[in-house]
């Protein structure tokens, strides 16, 4: 099947949609990591016991994981059926009110337990919405892009993440400069609220934006599967358990960005929270520039070798940047923060985008890149309520949650190693080599 040429200017249209709609759905994403490190275990919890707090609250951080492979299985069938545009407005709406609604939630000296209940829901719906955003923007840039240029289109989802990770870090840098009694009232709810333009510019830039040609061409000549997650399950099952593995690179994310925050403002350490938000907004700063480069090179050179070192390097760093903390040297913490993070990291980052998406057939690419990844990254957010209690009864044995970590990283390595190059392959021709080693999919005409 021949995909028709994509019209002049969709390529940087649909990439610009993507980084616009990931950082601003991003944004609304890790508020609520800053917020379960620094301010949730007071408002939402039992201040009695700080401990447990901590880390109830650190939970809640991973229940939108937990919900994001139940919303991978809904909006994955739905985005290979009616296409990638209608569910990347969808998910941006989600976001945009739950959110939202968090700002507006009572606090538990207010209404007792059923803050923490209300808060969870809430974090579901945010978890749900997530499930389908990076699936459905990276199919978009993917199908829009040149073929030879796919790496570095599609990784413009990632650098919108990580655009919304570091607008939320900004915000949350001078909210947590607030007095005490301000901060815990209504200051922390501030972040929230904002999250209401968020649905408004993120549907205004993403209704405009024109299907992918693959995606038209897929309905016109064979049809839409009639049931995506069965193909995929037939064809693609091996590259579906590879994307799991890989998708536990995420684990270097959740842990810096929440477990790492959470233990050098603890008092073994004493660093400031805002010293320690810093650290994220510059090294974020900097992955904004790393990603496209790694991402360049991975068109040149192949997705596997970035990806490598990618995963490889943050297993390797991890340890360095946790052992800087328990130094309590800032400027150490900030340099090895920008490297692990802004720059190692950033080549898994910047490449998987492309890599995971180039496994599957345009027919069930959405659903084999959500359904694949969310899985992961369940695992990925959890990772933080496993770090807690690795981390002992005092929350200071770092070097378990850099062990931790690194065991996290060796998966992705192994699925990489496995993995077929794809960065030469036409569009058209990707994933047709798992595709003819199974009988032809029941479709029905669009």
């Amino acid at each position: 099947m021949s995909v028709p040429d994509t019209p002049a200017g969709q390529p940087k249209k649909a990439a610009m949609a993507a980084w616009i709609g990931s950082a601003l759905e991003y944004y609304d994403f890790f508020i609520y990591g800053s917020a379960a490190a620094l301010i949730f275990p007071e408002v939402f919890f039992d201040e009695s016991d700080p401990a447990t707090a901590t880390l109830l609250s650190l939970a809640t951080f991973g229940v939108a994981y937990a919900a994001r492979p139940v919303g991978a299985l809904f909006l994955g069938h739905f985005g290979d059926r009616l296409g990638r545009k209608k569910i990347m407005v969808f998910t941006l709406i989600l976001m945009g009110v739950s959110t939202f609604l968090i700002g507006c939630l009572p606090t538990r000296d207010q209404v007792g337990t059923l803050a923490p209940v209300l808060l969870v829901l809430c974090r579901v719906l945010q978890g749900i919405s997530a499930a389908g955003e990076q699936a459905s923007a990276n199919s978009m840039t993917l199908e829009h892009a040149p073929p030879h240029r796919r790496g570095f289109f599609t990784s413009f989802t990632l650098s919108g993440t990580q655009g919304g990770q570091l607008l939320a870090t900004l915000v949350f840098i001078p909210v947590a400069a607030l007095p005490e009694e301000q901060l815990l009232s209504w200051g922390w709810r501030v972040p929230f609220w904002m999250s209401i333009a968020v649905a408004v510019v993120g549907y205004v830039i993403r209704r405009k934006l024109d299907e992918t040609p693959a995606f038209e061409q897929q309905a016109a000549s064979e049809g839409v599967a009639k049931m995506p997650l069965a193909v995929l399950m037939r064809e693609h099952w091996a590259d579906v358990l590879r994307v799991i593995a890989g998708a536990l690179v995420a684990s270097v994310s959740t842990i810096f960005t929440v477990w790492a925050l959470s233990y050098a403002t603890s008092d073994s350490v004493g660093m400031s929270r805002s010293s320690m938000l810093w650290v994220g907004a510059l090294a974020n700063l900097v992955a904004l520039a790393a990603i496209p480069l790694w991402a360049t090179l991975s068109d040149r050179i192949g997705r596997r070798p970035v990806y490598l070192i990618g995963a490889a390097g943050s297993a390797v760093m991890m340890f360095l940047y946790l052992w800087s903390i328990s130094t309590g040297s800032y400027p150490l913490t900030l340099l090895l923060g920008i490297v692990t993070f802004g720059v190692v990291y950033s080549a898994a980052n910047g490449v998987w985008p492309s890599f995971y998406g180039e496994m599957f057939s345009t027919r069930v690419r959405l659903s084999g890149m959500a359904i694949g990844t969310q899985i992961g990254f369940a695992v990925a957010g959890f990772a933080v309520t496993f770090a807690a209690q690795i981390a002992g009864p005092n929350g200071d044995d770092w070097s378990a949650v850099a062990l931790f970590t690194a065991a996290l990283c060796v998966p992705p390595v192994v699925a990489a190693f496995s993995a077929r190059e794809t960065a030469k392959i036409p569009t058209e021709q990707l994933g047709e080599h798992t595709a003819r080693k199974a009988a032809q999919p029941e479709t029905v005409t669009a």
